[in-house]
């Protein structure tokens, strides 16, 4: 359902700096069901295609080598306007800017180092779910 879903990723830094359980937690208490999630790792070469928007950008190289350095939890999430609520449930990309009480704000330690993905658009959501997730994997 369009508008209904968004998905997730705790970074390696999150994971890293043993996070997952408050995040989630977070995740819990505004509001969002988890319809799907695992724990796993990107291969450069994964993080590379999920990343693949931003391939000509100064930042890529690091941005693959960063979310293959360690594992992840991937996660699509359920509630009305999940994108732009759960946007506002993670913060600003940048922590310094990020609002007082989301996740970056709590756990992110830089811009690069952000605690977790969320998609942008319910397109992105999309093809981000289907990108980790068979649809045998997604319930609810």
């Amino acid at each position: 359902m369009a508008g209904n879903r968004t998905f997730t990723m705790i970074k390696p830094d999150a994971v890293k700096n043993g996070h997952i359980g408050a995040i989630l937690n977070h995740i819990n208490k505004a509001g969002f069901k988890i319809v799907a999630m695992k724990y796993t790792k990107l291969s450069a070469e994964k993080a590379g295609e999920f990343y693949a928007v931003h391939k000509e950008r100064p930042f890529y190289g690091e941005l693959v080598e960063f979310m293959s350095s360690g594992p992840i939890v991937a996660a699509i999430l359920e509630k009305d306007n999940a994108v732009v609520d759960f946007r506002t449930t993670i913060g600003a990309t940048n922590p310094a800017e990020a609002a007082e009480g989301t996740v970056r704000a709590i756990y992110a330690t830089s811009i690069g180092e952000n605690a977790v993905h969320g998609s942008d658009s319910d397109e992105n959501a999309q093809i981000e779910s289907d990108f980790h997730f068979a649809g045998t994997e997604v319930f609810g």
